[in-house]
């Protein structure tokens, strides 16, 4: 299993307004309306204990902290022998087993789902308020409209902003051939750029290929970016999503985890060695996201500007559960590999701190762009989804 398949971006809770379980989302997308005649494959019925029982098996075996996994198991346990789970299933109970790991410790990834659906990682949806109504406000006696969203394109508004300054939205690196062809073909077509702007305040997650394809593009020397550290036990089953390949080496660790460094090798073009690079972040910015941010930081090769990204560090993978029910189970920690820091709960923290919203026009005015200039530009291509989430931090 390749790792663009494993790292992904968690959708949120939206309790505000009391819909439990659905996305805060939204995409730069059209939207299309949520069917209630949606079918789903026929699934066995699966005794909630045996899934409690099962799930506690596997966070004992393969979550990424061997202590933090046996107390998820412990609770789980203890509440299938309680009865908590012996009354609700499907959704419900994806939801009732992901609230409960939740509240032993917060982790970015870790969710139970029903058929694709629940845990905080049900189907991309967003809530259309009536005409009129500000983002915010209270909402009118009418109810909104929840609507089912298309995937957002993985790479977006790919151009010039100005003479000598390129810019760039990434909303997934979702590791297919077409998205990482893509992004060859930006920075080809964009070599001559004296800077170039990384914009990541919506992006999801996704996996390394996306950015194997623009990094050795600025990396005059080989560099290391980041250090990567999956479970020893899973990765000697065969269930590590690291992988390998040429930009990852693998190295002496912690006895228990099976340790790669990412690098970054320089390719023959030198032309953007010297380019000044900037990348924008937001609370919304998620897991490889995250990981390509801590990449320029730590190396000090770009400038973050914006907010703290959202704090999903842990990489894992969807495991059956049976009954139609999975569970995300990370497996594996990034971190600095000088401080052995990672991001999961307080987010990369930026170089210049300012609203999302400003980011943009923040690095064009860096660029040598009047800030009125920097402010039409940004406005120009500004992201329609949100680049703040919220995040339940952890005590």
């Amino acid at each position: 299993m390749t790792l663009s398949r494993w790292i992904t971006m968690p959708v949120l809770v939206l309790s505000t307004l009391g819909l439990a379980a659905c996305s805060t989302i939204t995409m730069n997308a059209p939207v299309t309306p949520h069917s209630s005649a949606t079918t789903k494959a026929p699934v066995a019925t699966i005794n909630s204990r045996f899934l409690a029982a099962n799930l506690a098996s596997r966070l004992e075996s393969d979550f990424v902290f061997p202590d933090q996994g046996r107390r998820y198991a412990a609770a789980v346990r203890a509440n299938a022998d309680a009865g908590r789970y012996d009354s609700i299933s499907g959704v419900h109970l994806a939801n009732r087993l992901t609230e409960d790991l939740q509240g032993v410790a917060v982790d970015g990834h870790l969710r139970v789902m029903f058929q694709g659906e629940g845990g905080g990682g049900g189907p991309q949806i967003s809530i259309e308020r009536p005409a009129g109504t500000a983002d915010g406000a209270p909402l009118p006696d009418r109810p909104p409209t929840i609507v089912r969203m298309e995937p957002p394109p993985p790479m977006e508004q790919g151009r010039w902003l100005a003479p000598g300054i390129a810019f760039v939205r990434f909303n997934l690196f979702p590791g297919e051939a077409e998205a990482t062809e893509a992004v060859r073909q930006f920075m080809a077509t964009h070599a001559d750029a004296t800077t170039i702007l990384f914009d990541v305040r919506t992006h999801m997650g996704g996996g390394l290929d996306e950015m194997d394809a623009i990094f050795p593009w600025l990396f005059a020397t080989s560099t290391r970016l980041v250090t990567m550290a999956a479970r020893k036990s899973v990765d000697e089953a065969g269930g590590s999503p690291v992988g390998s390949g040429p930009a990852l080496r693998r190295v002496q660790g912690d006895p228990n985890f099976a340790t790669h460094e990412h690098w970054a090798t320089p390719g023959a073009d030198a032309r953007l060695f010297d380019a000044k690079v900037f990348v924008l972040t937001s609370g919304f910015t998620g897991s490889a996201g995250e990981h390509f941010a801590l990449a320029f930081k730590h190396t000090g090769r770009g400038t973050l500007i914006g907010r703290a990204t959202y704090g999903a560090n842990h990489f894992g993978g969807d495991q059956d559960l049976g009954g139609g029910f999975t569970a995300f189970i990370p497996v594996g920690r990034t971190y600095d590999p000088v401080t052995g820091a990672d991001w999961e709960d307080v987010g990369v923290a930026p170089d210049i701190d300012v609203a999302p919203e400003a980011a943009l026009t923040e690095a064009l005015t860096l660029s040598g762009i009047s800030r009125e200039e920097a402010a039409r530009l940004s406005a120009e291509v500004a992201p329609k989804g949100p680049m703040e989430s919220p995040r339940r931090r952890a005590n």
